[in-house]
């Protein structure tokens, strides 16, 4: 079984100047956020995931936020093209990156937007979310690049939260978790669960039953473990301030492998 790998892109010097939408900005501390960023990754590598660091775009206050210049689906890689332009640079080097692993590299095209935090799998099913950064012309070229690999593309309005994944993810097995204040549209998601707290209802599935997590949901963690999970918690609030959360932070690739 091949490893599990992990596209992580470490800080830029210019992150307190990061996009902020939906909530009211706070200071960053860039020292402490790479604290974090390197307590995350040595938490990736601690759980079985080979990490792979993106070079540095120190110039993009944004680019920590690797998940959002790439779509993984089996072994095609959808280069992202943001709705924030401010973004659109982050995707150099994470070309490069995905195609030394082999992957079919692809792109969204004019007039086309998607961040990649706007999508969500969960087995065949990609969820797209319609909101801010990812635009109508973005969801058909999901569709276009993926549908004929076997996904099943799905559509949801995102008016709340920077992106879908701001708003859920998914459990092993499937079950989608989300904090219901932040969505649109919960019936959307045959199956279901509301987590407590906003940051709760964002999960990296390690393997096994091992959930990473953000410190900053301890009820949702609870409220996890009740259920049989391993929640596996992060600090990242210097990333929270900027909208951040775990799965922002690294692109996982076991999709390769799927």
């Amino acid at each position: 079984m091949p490893s599990k790998k992990a596209l992580v892109r470490r800080p830029s010097p210019r992150l307190a100047e990061g996009l902020v939408t939906h909530i009211e900005r706070e200071g960053v501390d860039v020292d402490r956020a790479m604290e974090q960023w390197e307590a995350y990754t040595e938490t990736l590598r601690a759980h079985g995931w080979e990490t792979i660091e993106v070079d540095p775009a120190d110039d993009c206050p944004d680019s920590v936020f690797v998940e959002d210049t790439v779509v993984m689906y089996r072994n095609v890689a959808l280069i992202a093209r943001s709705g924030a332009e401010s973004r659109r640079a982050e995707t150099l080097g994470v070309e490069e990156a995905v195609a030394s692993l082999g992957c079919s590299v692809n792109w969204v095209w004019e007039p086309g937007t998607l961040d990649g935090g706007d999508v969500l799998r969960t087995g065949d099913t990609v969820y797209v979310g319609r909101g801010g950064r990812t635009n109508a012309a973005g969801v058909r070229q999901v569709r276009a690049a993926f549908e004929p690999l076997g996904a099943r593309v799905v559509a949801v309005p995102v008016t709340k939260v920077p992106h879908l994944k701001s708003a859920v993810t998914a459990l092993p097995g499937g079950t989608v978790i989300g904090h219901v204040p932040n969505m649109d549209a919960p019936a959307l998601f045959p199956r279901f669960l509301p987590v407590p707290e906003p940051s709760g209802a964002h999960v990296v599935l390690l393997g096994g039953d091992r959930l990473l997590m953000a410190a900053s949901a301890p009820k949702t963690a609870e409220l996890l473990a009740d259920l049989g999970y391993e929640p596996v918690l992060v600090d990242i609030g210097e990333f929270e301030k900027l909208e951040g959360c775990v799965t922002c932070l690294s692109v996982r690739l076991r999709e390769l492998y799927a």
